[in-house]
């Protein structure tokens, strides 16, 4: 196996992210932990809003993930978009964006992830702050299709940052 082969089903992780419930406040953009549990309901210390609310917590959407490629290319663009930003719970380096596909298994920390489907946009984005109402609609438009995959959790475990992240065959 040649290492391009390799990095494309493998990553590390280089940034986890969190958002408690707070009242008042969306749950964008989320901040950084050195670790965390991450469990069949999703990941220790984070609460997604619409996951909960509006899915009733699905476990299909239990953890969100994005390639820091998705960002540097959003960056690229003009939308200085970080890490935890888009809601994303673990931020991935060095994994192509482009071979993450529904079904597949991945070993992040302890813990083993199922990918379920691609994260949509929602209005929620428009609380960035350097977006405003007249960008809003524009950003939503530029990341729909690049904002994430949910996964569901198959074996909860730990995950640190700097842990890597790898395709399971």
């Amino acid at each position: 196996m040649t290492g391009n082969c390799y990095r494309m089903n493998s990553g590390n992780i280089i940034q986890i992210s969190v958002k408690p419930s707070t009242p008042g406040e969306h749950g964008l953009p989320k901040k950084p932990v050195n670790s965390a549990e991450i469990h069949f309901g999703g990941v220790d210390g984070d609460y997604n809003n619409y996951r909960q609310e509006k899915k009733k917590g699905e476990p299909d959407m239990a953890v969100m993930l994005i390639t820091r490629g998705i960002l540097d290319d959003l960056n690229k663009e003009g939308w200085p978009v970080g890490n935890g930003d888009l809601g994303e719970n673990l931020t991935i380096s060095e994994l192509s964006y482009a071979s993450i596909e529904p079904e597949q298994k991945y070993r992040a920390g302890t813990a083993l992830l199922q990918i379920s489907f691609k994260c949509e946009p929602c209005t929620y984005l428009y609380s960035l702050p350097y977006l405003g109402e007249k960008k809003g609609p524009e950003f939503f438009k530029t990341v729909k299709g690049r904002r994430g995959w949910y996964a569901r959790v198959l074996e909860a475990g730990v995950v640190k940052t700097g842990d890597q992240i790898s395709l399971e065959e």
